[in-house]
């Protein structure tokens, strides 16, 4: 049997309300939806805010548990279809989306004056992980609405389309597809791939061409599009112009509903061509589409595409993150319960040692993850927030101003360093503890009716769509080196100190310093790999005086991540691993620091990840050259 039904999924998940409680910054967010709590039909003061925004959660988690949970296998079962064209959705799909509209949930996270519930993107996360624990494909759909209308909001602020007085919005592009989706009558889709262009975003072929009267007409076909049967359509492709640049920079970002009006009637502009039959998330329509010469209007400028586009896949990466740990929460559910049910060899598989750890494993995994998730949330709210203030209505004080314009470029720089570690690490926990749970049932885990398949099934997409995890790990590998390769006197004092500051530290704070260094001594054996790799191949090349000022400032600033990085790439997947958990780790110990009750958490977390990281330092150091990677002959076919 599935683990037993909750009341709430929010008032049963104490550690989720303890970081909506406590992790988020709400002193600083609440300003900046609710300046001077001025409006009439918004909270008074702080404390309304914050108990409307418990309200919300005690709301949705009361739904989600009675609604939605108690139909995920149906949805599983069904499935959606293509007929005639059209996508037929599951019946109990459309029931819990009529109810959610009836709710007003689609647009919590969009501003009051565009008919939404003008809600922190903290509360957005907190729903998507406890839908996601209920169903992780009705989530995933769920976040084409408000996901969507939030990004065009961006996007018009972007480009100048949006206009604010007083703190209030009284303008922007797109408004009524954006009021449309935060009402739940339509949604939306993020377009991207190709039958030939994946995660190489640069071999898209989708062509946009613009006609004598200014429209756009666009002409291609995408495949794996979630959601894809989305009136409002969100498209890269390249502009039919021979002049344009070829790769990344040559895409541009359109915005294309699906259904026109043409003569008074409603007409096809893309055309749904097949939804695929999948692993899981069967809840969640995955479709080909087909352009040909669809209207469309261009998002921000010609070239902008890709830079566009990443505003929104940033968004959907953190909310990945969020699903990741919806599963992860239901999975280590399902396995407590069945370990604390099932006897085996004379007592129940919860007191047997080695499973007793694996539980235990799961707890402070999950535990540690939704920890770095909401630290990350604040960075990204903050940041996205800020921006749009000193855009729109920057406060008068210029000292004010410098002060929010540095919070600014903090707040950036932390949800870049964090939000594709977030994705990462989630993602593949999922899948971690959809397995774990599965061995935890045995033999009744591969049993349909446990719904332990349901659960690995869902999770193995989540380290695939948005990013892969391997496409993190580059970038947060890039990002690490690149830090290190702009101030090497930097990065060696910082390894210096942490080295002293461990010889006289105890408890948390010693063992964090110490992953610290290990993360440190991965780093310089990759960066003398790559730097005595980049002095082999300069003095190949060049002339004798250039060899001269090889070492100079030119030679430290002249970097291609693309091709000097190569000895650190190979080990991207590691040094995420590394990354991330000494992210969590730092994140654990200053909430221990200033919350005893998290002490604990702290402990435990920091004593399995330590040997961790050592052993993925190791790894690295003892690894072998890349050029013994590549065989010295080509392989029979």
């Amino acid at each position: 049997m599935p683990v037993p039904a909750s009341d709430n999924y929010y008032t049963d998940n104490e550690d989720l309300r303890w970081h909506l409680d406590h992790t988020i910054e709400w002193d600083k967010i609440v300003p900046l939806y609710e300046p001077g709590f001025k409006s009439e039909d918004g909270p008074a003061n702080m404390a309304e805010a914050r108990e409307f925004y418990s309200d919300i959660l005690n709301q949705v988690g009361e739904f989600v548990a009675n609604e939605i949970a108690p139909r995920a296998e149906a949805l599983d079962a069904t499935g959606n279809k293509l007929v005639e064209g059209q996508v037929v959705h599951p019946p109990e799909l459309d029931e819990i989306f009529g109810q959610l509209e009836e709710m007003g949930m689609f647009g919590v996270n969009l501003p009051r004056e565009f008919g939404g519930l003008n809600c922190p993107w903290a509360l957005y996360f907190g729903i998507a992980e406890m839908i996601a624990r209920a169903d992780c494909g009705t989530m995933t759909h769920f976040s084409f609405y408000g996901g969507t209308a939030m990004a065009l909001m961006m996007y018009a602020a972007k480009e100048g389309s949006f206009k604010v007085e007083d703190g209030v919005i009284t303008e922007c592009r797109w408004q009524e597809a954006i009021e449309s989706m935060g009402a739940g009558q339509s949604w939306g889709a993020m377009v991207l791939t190709e039958p030939d262009a994946g995660s190489d975003l640069a071999a898209i072929r989708t062509r946009a061409t613009k006609h004598e009267d200014g429209s756009w007409r666009l002409s291609g076909e995408k495949i794996y599009i979630t959601s894809g049967h989305g009136q409002w359509q969100v498209v890269i492709a390249r502009t039919d112009d021979p002049n344009a640049p070829q790769g990344l920079d040559g895409l541009s970002l359109f915005l294309v509903p699906r259904v026109i009006e043409r003569e008074g009637e409603e007409v096809e502009n893309v055309r749904v061509t097949k939804v695929e039959k999948k692993l899981g998330h069967n809840s969640s329509p995955t479709c080909s589409l087909l352009y040909e010469d669809s209207v469309g209007e261009l998002i921000g400028e010609v070239g902008e595409g890709f830079k566009l586009m990443l505003l929104l896949m940033n968004n959907a990466r953190v909310a990945v993150g969020f699903e990741g740990i919806g599963v992860c929460e239901q999975a280590y559910r399902m396995a407590v319960q069945f370990a604390g049910q099932r006897s085996s060899m004379g007592k129940l598989i919860k007191d047997h040692e080695l499973m007793a750890d694996m539980l235990q494993a799961m707890d402070t995994d999950l535990r540690g993850v939704r920890a770095l998730a909401f630290e990350a949330v604040n960075h990204v709210e903050l940041s996205q927030k800020l921006e749009m203030k000193l855009r729109y209505d920057p406060p008068a004080s210029a000292s004010e101003r410098e002060r929010m314009e540095r919070d600014l470029k903090r707040h950036k720089r932390k949800a870049r360093h964090l939000t594709p570690l977030v994705k990462f690490i989630a993602s593949e926990k999922a899948v971690e503890f959809g397995r774990i749970n599965m061995q935890v049932h045995g033999g009744m885990g591969y049993i349909k009716e446990t719904g332990a398949d349901r659960l690995l099934r869902d999770a193995l997409v989540l380290p695939i769509y948005e990013g892969t995890s391997q496409i993190q790990c580059l970038m947060a590998l890039k990002d690490h080196l690149g830090q290190a390769i702009k101030d090497p006197a930097g990065f060696l004092e910082r390894s210096v100190r942490w080295r002293l500051a461990a010889q006289t530290s105890r408890g948390l704070v010693r063992a964090l310093l110490l992953a610290k260094l290990e993360l440190h001594k991965a780093t310089e054996t990759i960066l003398r790999r790559i730097i005595a790799q980049k002095v082999r191949s300069e003095l190949s090349e060049g002339s004798f005086v250039d060899k001269l000022g090889l070492l100079g400032r030119d030679f430290m600033r002249s970097w291609d991540a693309k091709k000097d990085f190569a000895h650190g790439l190979v080990h991207a997947e590691r040094i995420g691993k590394m990354l991330c958990d000494v992210a969590i780790g730092r994140v654990l110990v200053r909430q221990a620091e200033r919350y005893p009750e998290r002490r604990q958490l702290a402990e435990r977390y920091l004593k399995r990840m330590l040997p961790r990281v050592t052993a993925l330092a190791m790894e690295i150091q003892g690894s072998v050259d890349l050029e013994d990677l590549v065989p010295s002959e080509p392989l029979a076919v």
